[in-house]
Formats: structure tokens, C-alpha cells, sequence
């Protein structure tokens, strides 16, 4: 059985949910990944008293397009919970999240809220609530001025003790919570992957939204983070991006926005850039991954409705299911069969 091609919300939330379930079906996806912003999933809607008729209500919404949802995500919020924060935070939190604005009061509200997303999943019917975690030290990335280790294991540290309570309500309730490896979270390639599973004491509700875009550009082959931690595949995006390094630009992307020609690399369209997404389909099958794959659609040269019918098609197409027996086991069987007919 193929697995689900679901679409994530998080870059329509500019429509309502009742117009995105509408074009998702129209699309040919099975489900929607529900952004929590806009009004996608509103988790203080879900969490709050009636609840459970919200959560009923959004569900009945996307039974009658025939979708369904496996995943819920809170990037924006989880991103708050470990990052320096500073005025660029303002423009991705709810209000009641940013408060005033102090930095230790708007982290310790984002790690409530990020408890309340997790509840609020467990009340939809969803396993898994994907998102990003921040980082106190993704700025110290170059090393220098100098820089320590024992500064570095303090930012492990920091995110140990503020992301395990959550995992702790994540177990209470049976949600698991998938970060997307991706730069400025505590973990961005494989080996920051590995020590922050260390840090948290690989907690049973701690694994990864594994996007392949977030891994290409920075040379990192995607199929071997899936076979690096094939037990902490809690999600899957598809997503691809593309380096353009022509002499000029720069891997570090020049401060230059998304979309200009002169970066260095850019995201793509599913299946039009570097990623090697048959590696990824056969990696996932070797670790037994049976979810969704949820394509997060970022383009910034391509007409979306177009690149998200064109990115479902492309998955569908591309998935399959793993072999159950090998392909030359008949070969055994004849020969046992030849053997028979000579004695």
C-alpha cells in the first residue's frame, strides 16, 4: 500500500482552511498537514473548553473533501522556545505569545504553548506534531571569536531543559514531536542531529520531520539521514532546493532573499531540483515508514496551484511499496522444483 501525499498549509495560510480543503482535493492530495496559524488548527480553539467540537468540526471539514490529517505543525511557536529572541520574533507569534516582548517571557510562553499544541493534537486524533525547536547558539556557528565547546554543550543543554517538559507532556498524551532539522534550530545536518538525540536523553518522543531541502544545499546526502536514524522518522516533508554556486555567489546565500537570482541556492519545486528523491523513497522503505509524505510546496519562481498539483502528481508517481520477497527467490523455488521431478 502506497503511503498518503498530504499538503502543508503553513505558506496558504493566507486562505481559509473550508478554500484550502477545497483546492488540496482538487489538487489529488489525501490530506492536509494543518499549519497552526491562520486559521488552519487554532490550538487555543482546540485546547480550550469546546475543544472537542472544534476538533470535530475540522475534521468533518476535510472528511467531506475525502482528506484527512495525520500531522499538525507549530513551527513558528517551537521556534521561540530556545532562540535569542529579538524584534523579528513579533511577525511569526501569536500576540499572546510575544506579551510584551521580553525575551525570557516570550520563551517560557512559547514552551506552554507548544504543551497546549501537543494536547491540542492528541484531541484532533494526530500522532504527531512537527515543528522547530530555536537554538541559543546557532548564531555561534563559524567559531569565531573563538568559541568552546562548553559553550556549545550549554546549547544542547538549554534545549534539554527547555524542550523536556514538553516531551514530557508529548508521552503523557501520545503525540510524538518531529523536528524538522533545519538551520537555526539545535539540530541542522546529521552530527547535530545525533548530539541533540543525546542531549534529550533520547526521549521517546523526540524525532525528526526529515525535509530533504534543508539538507542538499548544504552538501548533505538526505537518503543517509534517513538511514542514520530510520527509528526517529516521525514525518516526512517533500521539498526540494537547488545550488546555483557559479563563481559569484555564495553557499551562505549573500543576504539576498529567497527568490533573488544571485543566491547560491534557492528552493524548487518538488522534483526540480538537486534532490534525489528515488534514494529517499527507497531509504524510507528500508526504515520501515509508513506515514505520509507531505509536500511542503516553496517555489518562488512557479505559480503555486500549479507546483502543488504538479508536486502531488510527482510523489504519487514516485512512491512505492517495499518488496515483501526477493526477486530471484522463484529461481530457488524452480530449481527445488526441477529436483523434484528428478527423483
Amino acid at each position: 500500500m502506497q503511503r498518503s501525499v498530504t499538503l502543508f498549509t503553513g505558506q496558504w495560510a493566507d486562505l481559509p482552511i473550508s478554500a484550502m480543503a477545497e483546492k488540496a482535493a482538487g489538487f489529488g492530495f489525501d490530506g492536509l498537514e494543518l499549519a497552526c496559524w491562520g486559521d488552519h488548527f487554532e490550538v487555543s480553539k482546540a485546547a480550550g473548553e469546546g475543544g472537542e467540537e472544534y476538533c470535530r468540526s475540522i475534521r468533518e471539514l476535510l472528511a467531506g473533501h475525502g482528506l484527512g490529517c495525520w500531522a499538525i505543525s507549530n513551527h513558528l511557536v517551537g521556534q521561540a522556545v530556545c532562540d535569542p529572541i529579538d524584534a523579528r520574533h513579533e511577525s511569526i507569534l501569536p500576540g499572546s505569545v510575544w506579551g510584551d516582548g521580553e525575551a525570557e517571557g516570550v520563551r517560557a510562553r512559547a514552551a506552554e504553548e507548544m504543551k497546549r499544541t501537543v494536547r491540542a493534537a492528541a484531541r484532533l486524533g494526530v500522532g504527531v506534531v512537527n515543528g522547530f525547536t530555536g537554538s541559543s547558539i546557532w548564531h555561534k556557528l563559524y567559531f569565531f571569536p573563538p568559541t568552546s565547546d562548553a559553550e556549545i554543550g550549554a546549547g544542547f543543554d538549554d534545549f534539554a531543559a527547555k524542550w523536556g517538559p514538553i516531551l514530557d507532556v508529548c508521552k503523557e498524551v501520545g503525540v510524538r514531536f518531529a523536528l524538522e532539522v533545519h538551520p537555526t534550530e539545535i539540530a541542522y545536518d546529521i552530527h547535530t542531529a545525533a548530539r541533540a538525540l543525546e542531549a534529550i536523553g533520547h526521549h521517546e518522543s523526540f524525532g525528526f520531520n526529515f525535509d530533504p531541502s534543508h539538507l542538499i544545499w548544504q552538501g548533505i546526502d538526505p537518503a543517509r539521514f534517513i538511514d542514520r536514524f530510520p527509528d526517529r522518522i516521525f514525518h516526512v516533508h517533500m521539498k526540494d532546493a537547488a545550488t546555483r554556486l557559479d563563481g559569484e555567489s555564495s553557499i551562505l546565500s549573500s543576504h539576498l532573499a529567497f527568490g533573488d537570482a544571485r543566491r547560491g541556492w534557492d528552493f524548487r519545486s518538488v522534483g526540480r531540483g538537486d534532490v534525489n528523491f528515488e534514494e529517499i523513497i527507497r531509504s524510507l522503505n528500508r526504515a520501515g515508514y509508513a506515514g505520509p509524505l507531505s509536500v511542503e510546496w516553496e517555489d518562488s519562481a512557479m505559480d503555486r496551484e500549479y507546483g502543488a498539483a504538479e508536486s502531488c502528481e510527482f510523489t504519487r508517481a514516485l512512491d512505492f511499496p517495499s518488496n515483501a520477497r526477493a526477486f530471484d527467490a522463484s529461481f530457488e523455488s524452480d530449481e527445488q522444483a526441477d529436483g523434484a521431478k528428478t527423483r
